[in-house]
């Protein structure tokens, strides 16, 4: 079937088993990798950003000549880009000099403006700083609109009515024990354990999180590779169902990226490397109930689901890069 747009072909993402983990005498825990890469723009933030324009568009809250603004560290910032040229709407992305030159170059090609703060916040970062340059921009340009990710319910909507919803689908059958989310701006896990939660009661979620990350209660500091983590607590994570917390330290999840290429083929990006180092080590240590859906013993294997946010070219020069992982990580395995 012919698709009229852009909008039109977000979703409907694979999941593939990576094999099982075995943990004698407990049960075998069976991992589960949600492939958001192939949304069209190569990662999971195509999900809330055709979602919300939709719904700003069907609301009347922007129109033709309206100038969409956003704060972004990558993806979300593409993913918009690409939903606004697709609607024929101007897009201004804020970003900072993390920026991997990939998504700049795609930002470029999609017709954005680049607004790039250079100065960090007091925390080392540079996302309140982003946020200071969005409402300047609001009072600046007539007609604009702030998408907001990190408040924006639509957010959280588009993962609960998308992401969540195909994975309760995928496993409605044979039951769900966990699912590792990796946390940015707060809107999948939200969604995503919302939904999951109401199919599977006893669903244990299990947000990941990265080392100089605040949102739950970390100490800030200086973070080199962007997409994961926050130096704000985002509001719509209010909403969200957590049950434990794993933080990851930024050479594991390139050592995780780098055992994802090499055991299983999966060229992914840093988040996604985060949640499988997540999962493999939180399974070493026994758990509490191993996460049965009715509390009830089992035989059978735990199911674990984690999502991949991106792909992995973005990252040739920095998880990818040995050069750059041995003069950043220089205590990485690679």
């Amino acid at each position: 079937m012919l698709q009229r747009c852009f909008l039109d072909l977000v979703g409907g993402t694979p999941i593939v088993h990576l094999g099982a983990q075995r943990r004698a005498p407990r049960r075998p825990v069976n991992l589960f990798a949600k492939l958001e890469f192939y949304n069209p723009t190569g990662s999971i933030k195509d999900r809330p950003a055709a979602y919300i324009l939709r719904r700003l568009r069907s609301s009347g809250e922007i129109a033709d000549g309206s100038t969409v603004i956003e704060s972004s560290s990558g993806n979300f910032g593409v993913a918009l880009a690409a939903a606004c040229r697709s609607a024929g709407l101007r897009f201004v992305c804020v970003v900072d000099p993390l920026l991997l030159r990939p998504n700049e170059y795609l930002l470029e090609q999609l017709g954005a403006t680049i607004v790039k703060v250079t100065r960090p916040d007091e925390n080392g970062g540079y996302l309140k700083a982003r946020l200071r340059k969005v409402e300047e921009l609001r009072q600046e340009i007539a007609g604009s609109f702030w998408v907001n990710q990190y408040g924006n319910r639509h957010n959280a909507d588009a993962h609960y009515f998308g992401t969540g919803f195909e994975i309760y689908t995928a496993f409605r059958d044979v039951g769900l024990d966990y699912a590792f989310i990796p946390v940015s701006s707060g809107g999948t896990i939200t969604g995503v354990s919302r939904i999951l939660k109401e199919h599977f009661p006893a669903v244990k979620i299990i947000a990941v999180d990265t080392s100089g990350s605040v949102i739950f209660g970390g100490r800030p500091r200086k973070r080199y590779v962007p997409g994961m983590g926050s130096s704000i607590v985002p509001e719509i994570l209010a909403d969200a169902r957590i049950d434990d917390v794993f933080c990851v330290h930024e050479e594991d999840m390139i050592d995780g990226c780098m055992e994802l290429l090499k055991d299983h083929g999966l060229f992914v990006g840093a988040s996604s490397g985060a949640a499988y180092f997540a999962a493999k080590q939180y399974f070493r240590y026994p758990t509490d109930d191993e996460g049965t859906r009715d509390g009830r013993a089992s035989d059978r294997s735990l199911n674990v689901v984690m999502t991949f946010a991106d792909r992995g070219e973005r990252y040739m020069t920095t998880v990818y890069s040995r050069e750059w992982t041995m003069r950043t990580y220089p205590e990485c395995s690679r």
